[in-house]
């Protein structure tokens, strides 16, 4: 995870940083506004001028614990405008889940700015961080805010009741959630499904260890862990397209003897099928390297399950455990 003091995301035209100490008083001439606290569950009216300081620095080390991840939302003119954010939560039986909050100043209200902002932290979060899922909560008078996750990606899955601060009493809410097979999903299915193609290999190291690579930002399924591999050209055999894509992705030579078939996974995803061959690889020349910004792990067979992974790779698990 990269430090906090480099960790800028673009969000074009708006980018976000993190927050830092100089923020607060923007920060809080901002935000000590009614038509605004009313509708954050944590805040108190009014908001006073040493909680910003005390918030800002709470945001910080909730950042080097791992435990959140908070950013000023900026103009091309670095005016700071409001605030996008995630704690990480582990509620029962679903794992670490990241609560997504946002609120922008009045005065930049209605021009797609909290819209733009939570897209891409909740693009980022699923992609970088161990999260099952992203949640949100929206109070049921604010029509606004419910827009925003829905543009955004996330979905309603129900309803409860949540204290808010500044109003002094409990509210009923509507609960959202996105997940990484959200991200990108066509608004219409395709009138026909079509076959895809996926060579993949495990590589395999001289201490029984296999490589994943971490599906970056900007894929579907981004964050997902998974083996090495991708699609199969036209008119290529499946030997050819690993070797070629091996050389591509993780920067390494591999020969065609080298590669012993496997096994193979059938999946049927929401707009197509996939069948992937699947082949072991113990030797190759160079070293494996995430060419294209993928975070890469050698992970013991006996801890694949650790890793997240695209519902097509799950069957391989106990096979290698099996053989390796």
């Amino acid at each position: 995870m990269p430090d906090i003091a480099t960790l800028f995301l673009d969000a074009a035209p708006y980018r976000l940083r993190p927050l830092l100490p100089e923020d607060a008083t923007a920060l809080h001439n901002l935000v000590n506004d009614w038509e605004v606290v009313r509708m954050l569950s944590r805040l108190p009216f009014p908001y006073p001028r040493d909680l910003a300081d005390d918030w800002i620095a709470a945001t910080l080390a909730m950042h080097r614990a791992k435990q959140g991840y908070h950013f000023a939302i900026l103009d091309n003119q670095n005016r700071f405008m409001g605030c996008v954010g995630l704690r990480v939560e582990t509620p029962p039986q679903i794992g670490r889940v990241g609560m997504l909050g946002y609120w922008v100043g009045r005065p930049y209200w209605k021009q797609g700015i909290a819209t733009k902002a939570a897209t891409r932290l909740a693009h980022w979060a699923l992609a970088n961080l161990d999260i099952t899922r992203l949640r949100a909560t929206v109070a049921q008078d604010n029509a606004a805010s419910a827009t925003v996750l829905e543009r955004t990606g996330f979905k309603a899955i129900g309803t409860d009741r949540q204290m808010f601060i500044a109003r002094g009493t409990d509210h009923p809410v509507t609960v959202y959630e996105m997940t990484r097979t959200d991200i990108n999903m066509p608004q219409t299915l395709p009138a026909t499904r079509k076959l895809v193609l996926v060579s993949a290999a495990a590589l395999v190291d001289t201490e029984g260890r296999v490589l994943l690579a971490r599906r970056p930002e900007g894929k579907s399924l981004a964050g997902l862990w998974e083996f090495p591999g991708g699609k199969m050209e036209p008119g290529e055999s499946a030997e050819a397209a690993l070797i070629r894509e091996l050389h591509e992705e993780l920067g390494i030579d591999v020969s065609r003897g080298c590669l012993a078939p496997f096994t193979f996974a059938s999946h049927s995803y929401t707009t197509f099928d996939l069948l992937m061959p699947l082949f072991l690889c113990r030797r190759w020349s160079g070293t494996p390297t995430g060419r294209e910004g993928q975070a890469l792990a050698w992970v013991h067979v006996k801890d694949l399950r650790d890793y997240p992974m695209p519902e097509a790779d799950l069957p391989f698990i106990a096979l290698l455990q099996e053989t390796l």
